[in-house]
């Protein structure tokens, strides 16, 4: 009985979701069968708006303007001026005017609008502010969100939290989840005190060490706390005491991101993004200098009270003070904040792990935005299944479909980087990025770049267990990010009674692995050795820190792993079955280090392999 009424349930749901899917359904194949008979019957027998082209010239204060893109407004239909800037763009409707967008380097947009066949028009470009006012007043960010959609993913996005980061901000200061402090170190005197077993310890902080300084965690997780120049490396970086920039008119105060408030609470917000003109690298490398991280790096462009510059993606965007900027599509945008390093130990090179993959090929590769921002925004409605389609349609086609179709764009919010209220513009999905990056918080993506092979095999009186981890989807190392972060592989073979099985030859986890030490896996992680104490590992990289190794899986590599065990004894019969699990285990702290600061961030099971074998020796 229970069977039966399982079934009719399942079969209620089923005809409830084919009802619901029908008509999308229906509409989908009948655009379908549009694109498979159009050339014969359909799609070139549409009635199609005349066009013909349009010639103008682009100019600045001083005259011509030679090299600037002139595009339709949404359309892949662009052209560049010549060196007297004139440009002539075809396939322009006749009957209905579009817009005509115009940019140079160095220059926000300029527009007009244009039918097909009309006299010569003309396009005027003025400059945008090449000079960074340090005084200015950051935007709040949620102004951004009464006219973007992605306000909202940039509010779960961790670039959102890096100024209240309680993992963060416990580390800096040096206290657990509860507010309980370390008692200082005497580190910045050379000195450090050897821990007090029965002292009240939680966690090491860069404020225990150095007490009177601010350090330059600010430059990257609190780049709005300061109005200081983004080259002044006296602020930014934090190295003098207190008392020292108290003393001199000349060094200013230090930039704690304890005194993030306001605007700067949002950590990286949509502001401070889009007014990153430049990332500037240290000669002859292609890396950032060590001396300058974060907004040390950066060339920005803060403009002077009263105007606005936002720098994008998009090289046509009709709005007064905005612009287009390659950087932003490219990795090197990320660099400044993902390459860091103390003294000459390297700390963390997400950028770099890039660049030394097969990912930075130009050709081949992919870059940062093309994973954590990626291009095509998810479907969220079956409606935007359909209209999709349709714009696939007449992309593929080259015709543009029947006005009743073609209106289906309406409904789909998505395809909006700008609501459709406020004036948003339909675009192709390949504009419109999206804005909560997955990282290290996202299980799904983190699951998406890994993959576990497993297998086992008796060999006489032993069972082999064989493990291939393979980094398949991340562009570097993986885990990557915070030396704190590791991947455990945990290799665990039972009898039938459920006894662990000895194990005969294979790597054991190390102590550090907390409660799976000892057990037959491996470790991919970046280990750290404190050069004053000798502490190993040490969670306070801001240290003097030595690399002990690094066991991490670059790009596109694997890992194997072979671990013998010996198989229950079982009367000497070498009967009975083992049990083998293998588990691919993500945590993104050392686990000694969570209890003393309280964190509770769970470990993240990527992959698992279980299986059972005959335990029967082919001796």
């Amino acid at each position: 009985m229970g069977r039966r009424r399982s079934f009719q349930d399942g079969g209620g749901a089923f005809a409830i979701m084919l009802r619901a899917w029908a008509r999308p359904i229906i509409l989908l194949l009948f655009l379908l069968v549009l694109l498979s008979f159009g050339t014969v019957a359909v799609v070139f027998a549409w009635p199609q708006p005349a066009t013909a082209s349009v010639s103008g010239i682009v100019t600045d204060a001083d005259g011509p303007v030679e090299g600037a893109l002139v595009r339709v407004q949404t359309t892949a239909n662009h052209t560049y001026t010549d060196e007297g800037g004139a440009f002539t763009i075809e396939g322009v409707p006749v009957e209905e005017s579009v817009t005509l967008v115009a940019w140079a380097e160095g220059y926000i947009f300029g527009w007009t609008e244009a039918s097909g066949g009309e006299g010569e028009v003309g396009i005027e470009l003025h400059p945008h502010n090449r000079v960074d006012n340090a005084v200015y007043d950051w935007e709040p960010s949620e102004n951004c969100g009464e006219c973007h959609p992605s306000y909202t993913e940039w509010r779960l996005d961790a670039h959102s939290q890096s100024a209240v980061n309680v993992r963060f901000l416990t580390m800096y200061n040096g206290t657990d989840i509860e507010g309980n402090r370390s008692r200082n170190s005497n580190y910045d005197t050379g000195l450090p005190r050897t821990r007090d077993p029965d002292d009240p310890y939680f966690g090491p902080g860069f404020k225990v060490d150095f007490p009177k300084r601010d350090g330059n965690c600010a430059s990257c997780h609190t780049p709005m706390a300061s109005k200081l120049d983004a080259d002044n490396s006296c602020g930014w970086n934090g190295c003098h005491m207190q008392e020292t920039s108290d003393a001199s008119d000349e060094l200013p105060d230090g930039v704690s991101p304890n005194e993030a408030v306001g605007v700067a609470s949002e950590g990286i917000s949509c502001d401070f993004c889009h007014k990153i003109g430049a990332v500037n690298f240290y000669t002859d490398t292609l890396l950032p200098d060590p001396a300058m991280p974060g907004i040390l790096s950066m060339t920005l462009y803060r403009p002077k009270t009263g105007e606005d510059l936002l720098m994008g993606t998009v090289d046509d965007v009709a709005r007064p003070k905005d612009s287009f900027n390659q950087l932003h599509r490219e990795s090197a945008f990320c660099a400044g904040c993902h390459f860091g390093v103390n003294d000459t130990t390297e700390i963390y090179n997400s950028y770099g792990e890039w660049l030394e993959s097969p990912y930075s090929d130009p050709d081949s590769g992919q870059t940062c935005q093309n994973c954590h921002m990626p291009e095509a925004p998810r479907l969220t409605s079956r409606m935007e299944s359909v209209v999709q389609t349709a714009a696939w349609l007449e992309r593929t086609s080259g015709r543009t479909l029947p006005a009743g179709l073609g209106k289906l764009a309406e409904q789909s919010q998505r395809s909006y980087f700008v609501y459709p209220e406020k004036g948003g513009l339909f675009r192709e999905l390949d504009q419109i990025h999206l804005h909560q990056m997955p990282g290290a918080t996202d299980e799904r993506f983190l699951k998406s770049a890994i993959s576990l092979e497993s297998s086992a095999e008796i060999e006489g009186a032993e069972i082999v267990v064989n493990t291939v981890v393979s980094n398949t989807g991340a562009g570097h190392h993986y885990p990557t990010g915070s030396p704190l972060r590791q991947v455990l592989l945990v290799v665990r073979a039972t009898d039938g009674s459920g006894e662990e099985l000895a194990l005969v030859e294979g790597e054991l986890l190390p102590e550090w692995a907390g409660d799976v030490a000892g057990l037959a896996g491996q470790a991919y992680a970046k280990i750290l050795r404190d050069t004053l104490t000798g502490e190993e590992p040490t969670y306070s990289h801001w240290r003097l820190v030595e690399l002990v190794e690094d066991t991490r899986i670059p790009a596109l590599s694997s890992a194997e792993g072979s671990f013998r065990f010996s198989l229950p004894d079982d009367d000497g019969q070498g009967g009975g079955e083992v049990s083998i699990e293998v588990q691919l285990i993500y945590r993104r702290a050392f686990q000694q280090l969570q209890e003393w600061k309280g964190w509770t961030d769970p470990d993240i099971l990527l992959a698992t392999d279980d299986f059972r074998i005959a335990a029967k020796s082919n001796e």
